[in-house]
């Protein structure tokens, strides 16, 4: 995410008054269409520009292109409702695609550009993605080998990316490219290039996937496709340390959002063990049950105070490695949350636990990408133990 926050002007009646918005939108837009936009493959374009016309697209970017300025504190309750209310990682993923495709844009991009961009996307109209990983390589970025070759007033790019969230539709691609000479290797190499859409030699193919059905996600070819000077963002050589800022606002995200979905899953198994009889009495009567669901609200009280913390955090400005460390060690933790209540879910749910169309046994399959997504479990840990010199 953007870091345009104003840490002094969040009220709780501010993140109250947002969270209720984003439980409505979520209640009437999405939970009642996941199980049919999961069987069609994708939910409607139509719901970016509803959720547009909220403000939610527009949250945490800048007023002259449509946004609204927001600290971290504020955004906080955007991702957990939109998780928890929604219960769909699919919908979420994509219709928040722009929140790691336009950043780098914001930051890095000309005026020009950003004014061409930013509003269309954050109206709806459009649709931003990031694509970074490649098919020989994901976390180790230094490695990626899509190239980038200037030509006079052109950049000719040839390659490949895979596993991109919002692919198949993206109006603007925010791709991580080698510029430079062609055997340069290693991050001093790597340039960020925004490619649109509709650029002749870029192929698309759809990808199926264990969970997130309903998210189009894709694998992109780049066979000498041009692209304006112009959509350079940064300077070239500079992109590494661009993918690197744009991951924490990504991670934390993750995040939050994996708490979401754990607050899902114990929703649906304490409704569940509330009218559901076994032996003369309801499930949540034993012990057993009351037990899980406790140990369920242990593992999310901890996490959202973490959430809490680290965005309070940021909205300081203390954002050193310290706080890097602190955003991969709660990515770990929120993810092992949510996998922890998605498989207690199903198991009080029972037979129904096992069945489609609720909540947990959806939330059970999009566990895995939550953790490897934004960088795998290990390579957080690794990441946090650079950060804290250990």
């Amino acid at each position: 995410m953007t870091a345009t926050s104003d840490a002094s002007s969040v009220s709780d009646e501010d993140r109250t008054a947002l969270a209720d918005t984003v439980t409505r939108f979520a209640r009437t837009e999405i939970a009642p269409h996941v199980d049919a936009w999961d069987a069609a493959g994708e939910f409607p374009r139509s719901l970016y520009r509803r959720a547009a016309d909220l403000g939610l697209l527009g949250l945490g970017y800048p007023e002259p292109y449509g946004g609204t300025p927001a600290s971290y504190l504020l955004r906080l309750p955007l991702w957990r409702a939109l998780s928890r209310h929604g219960a769909s990682g699919g919908v979420l993923a994509s219709l928040l695609s722009h929140n790691i495709g336009l950043p780098p844009v914001l930051a890095h991009g000309s005026d020009a550009v950003r004014a061409e961009v930013i509003p269309p996307v954050l109206a709806g109209e459009q649709i931003a993605a990031l694509a970074i990983t490649e098919p020989g390589g994901g976390s180790d970025v230094a490695q990626l080998k899509t190239t980038a070759r200037r030509e006079g007033d052109e950049y000719i790019v040839n390659g490949e990316k895979v596993f991109i969230t919002s692919g198949m539709r993206a109006d603007w691609i925010t791709v991580a490219v080698r510029t430079g000479d062609a055997g340069s290797k290693g991050s001093g190499g790597i340039s960020m290039l925004l490619i649109p859409g509709h650029s002749p030699g870029l192929s698309r193919s759809k990808l199926d996937k264990m969970g997130w059905l309903c998210s189009d996600t894709a694998h992109l070819r780049f066979d000498n496709v041009r692209v304006p000077a112009r959509y350079l963002l940064g300077e070239e050589g500079a992109g590494f340390r661009i993918i690197m800022a744009n991951f924490n606002g990504e991670r934390f995200g993750l995040a939050v959002s994996a708490l979401g979905f754990a607050e899902a899953c114990y929703d649906e198994a304490l409704a569940w063990a509330r009218q559901r009889k076994t032996f003369g009495a309801a499930l949540v009567e034993h012990q057993v049950i009351r037990h899980k669901l406790v140990d369920m609200q242990m593992r999310i009280q901890s996490t959202a105070a973490w959430c809490e913390s680290v965005a309070a955090q940021a909205d300081a400005g203390r954002t050193g490695p310290e706080w890097v460390a602190q955003v991969c060690l709660l990515k770990n933790h929120a993810t092992q949350t949510m996998q922890f209540c998605a498989d207690q879910a199903v198991q009080i749910l029972g037979g129904m636990g096992f069945m489609r169309g609720t909540v947990s046994e959806r939330i059970y399959r999009e566990v895995k990408v939550m953790m490897i997504g934004g960088g795998a479990e290990e390579i957080m840990k690794d990441l946090a133990a650079k950060q804290l010199g250990i």
